[in-house]
């Protein structure tokens, strides 16, 4: 009975390793992958996200993303942000993205869990960092509600392009 035992535990740890590693593996290009919780889900324009990130490979082209998630209180079809990026040579681009939640019958579009909804929408494809350094992304919500309610994360996503 111990035998079978040790055998079972040794074959759940192996199977939990196997996946883990799968994990880490399938990853190996992402350079970044952060969220932040929105306190009380309640997004103030004061509450802006940043990201630092520090570019080393200037060659490579990147995807980047914007991370969001949602309760399914949330009120409205879709959100507006603007993105601000500062880049190693100091130079600043701000952008504002519609990014587009549910359809016009009320369908949410993202992944779905208990009452949240998780989105990673493109933001930029292929794009190419053209200097070393760190870069500064800072994302607000751009909608007219103040605070914005049932924002639940916002974060930033950037992975080399295979």
């Amino acid at each position: 009975m111990k035998k079978a035992l040790k055998s079972f535990i040794l074959i759940c740890l192996t199977a939990t390793a196997l996946m883990l590693s799968s994990c880490i593996f399938n990853d190996k290009n992402t350079v970044v992958d952060n969220n932040t919780e929105i306190i009380n889900q309640n997004w103030a324009y004061v509450n802006k996200i940043k990201t630092d990130i520090n570019i080393n490979d200037t060659i490579s082209l990147y995807n980047i993303y914007i991370n969001l998630r949602v309760t399914t209180d949330y009120k409205y079809s879709n959100l507006f942000l603007l993105i601000h990026q500062t880049g190693a040579d100091n130079n600043s681009i701000k952008q504002r993205k519609e990014i587009t939640l549910a359809n016009r019958d009320g369908e949410w579009l993202g992944q779905g869990s208990g009452n949240f909804y998780t989105y990673q929408e493109p933001f930029k494809a292929n794009y190419k960092f053209t200097k070393k350094g760190l870069y500064h992304f800072i994302i607000e919500q751009n909608m007219r509600d103040n605070p914005l309610r049932e924002v639940s994360d916002v974060g930033l996503r950037i992975e080399k392009v295979q």
